[in-house]
């Protein structure tokens, strides 16, 4: 969260100045009905500009999104044209002059090369034409120029060389934060792969050998647990966004509880306590059936005891709140602390900090997995899901094919 805080500061920053001068240049003695100084008036006309034209940028630089937002960002410079380029093209222009097309383009190589901004005079055979020059000012991204910004007036002016480099390194943030997002939804991919290469053989090869045992005393039995068993790896193995439902992946525990149980029998139980207005909430897949599949490896394999498992999704206010307990062995505190920490190998918690990591990236620091265990005292993992949180939404259940 402090890195975003610090690059939402870096975007603003520049505004703000850009705002400043644009109050400074109208500042009149007289009051704004209420609405403030001429300063701080223009400081939030700028600010709202640019929040219209941030999320167009935040889809990156193309012919689409610089046409959305080449209007507001001209209205932030105030001046007579304005278009932006890639390395390549002119992918949108806004206002007068477009005839200048061909001659903004011949005259960006310089900057496009050097990173740095120019200014020149616009050659016009046009009359009416009001452009006499153009201020290029680069967009850099990770000291790569992506394209440029160029604003074009009737005069030179020092002012506007500066405040177009301003908004042009507003804009460079935006793209930024679009290679960031991107960083963001890979680094998600990989965590999901490593996940899904943690879902046991030894799990695929006893639910296997368990519906192998039924196909002659109970071909019914075994037909019903083969339909489980392909749902579920179906599930676990989907390539269909990073978010699920609470209700699609409550089932999948369902499908994975009933081949746990055709393997140990009575020796577990589960109690479910769902409510169902938590069921539409969105999640992140495969975020809580690993901590169910911890709770039975470390709950029965390895000892002839009964167990117990409860899962519990209530509804508080703002939020999903999911509970998985279990009676088993638990662990140590110190050993969680290091597996969660990524100090030690996660074997003896499946999944524990891949889920609690992906918890974090999502919601937030103050998301991540509550667990409170002990050697012999079993363990009891606390999610909190926010009902609503920008970005995450389920792109629905798969039709079973």
């Amino acid at each position: 969260m402090s890195g975003f805080i610090a690059g939402l500061c870096v975007a603003v920053l520049p505004l703000l100045a850009v705002g400043f001068w644009l109050g400074r240049r109208t500042a009149r003695p007289e009051n704004l009905g209420g609405l403030g100084t001429p300063v701080e008036h223009a400081t939030f006309q700028t600010l709202h500009t640019a929040s219209l034209a941030a999320p167009p940028l935040r889809a990156g630089l193309t012919e689409e999104t610089a046409r959305k937002s080449a209007r507001r960002l001209r209205t932030l410079l105030g001046t007579d044209a304005l278009c932006l380029t890639d390395r390549h093209a002119v992918l949108a222009w806004d206002g007068v002059g477009e005839h200048h097309r061909d001659e903004v383009l011949e005259r960006l190589c310089g900057p496009l090369e050097s990173g740095r901004g120019e200014a020149f005079r616009l050659r016009c055979d046009v009359p009416d034409c009001p452009l006499r020059w153009a201020v290029v000012a680069p967009l850099t991204v990770d000291d790569r120029v992506h394209g440029a910004l160029v604003a074009c007036a009737p005069r030179e002016s020092a002012i506007l060389v500066r405040a177009a480099g301003e908004v042009a390194r507003w804009v460079s943030v935006q793209l930024e934060l679009v290679d960031l997002d991107q960083s963001r939804t890979r680094l998600i991919e990989a965590e999901i792969k490593a996940l899904r290469a943690q879902i046991s053989p030894h799990f695929i090869f006893n639910s296997l050998a368990v519906i192998a045992s039924f196909v002659r005393t109970d071909p019914e039995r075994a037909r019903e647990l083969l339909l489980e068993f392909a749902d579920f790896t179906r599930y676990s193995f989907r390539r269909h966004g990073d978010f699920t439902t609470l209700a699609d992946e409550l089932h999948a525990i369902d499908q994975y509880l009933a081949l746990v149980r055709a393997r140990f029998g009575d020796r577990l139980s589960v109690t479910l306590q769902i409510a169902p207005e938590v069921l539409p909430v969105a999640l992140p897949y495969l975020c809580l059936q690993p901590l169910v599949e911890n709770a039975v490896k470390h709950g029965l394999e390895g000892t002839t005891d009964k167990r117990h498992i409860s899962i519990i999704a209530r509804d508080a206010g703002a939020e999903a709140k999911v509970v998985i307990e279990d009676d088993g062995a638990g662990m140590d505190p110190e050993q969680l602390r290091r597996i969660l920490a990524g100090e030690t190998s996660p074997s003896g918690g499946i999944g524990l900090s891949n889920v609690d990591d992906r918890l974090r990236q999502v919601y937030g620091d103050d998301h991540g997995l509550v667990i409170e265990t002990a050697v012999g005292a079993g363990m009891k993992i606390t999610a909190r899901l926010p009902k609503y949180q920008p970005g995450v939404h389920s792109a629905g259940r798969l039709p079973r094919e």
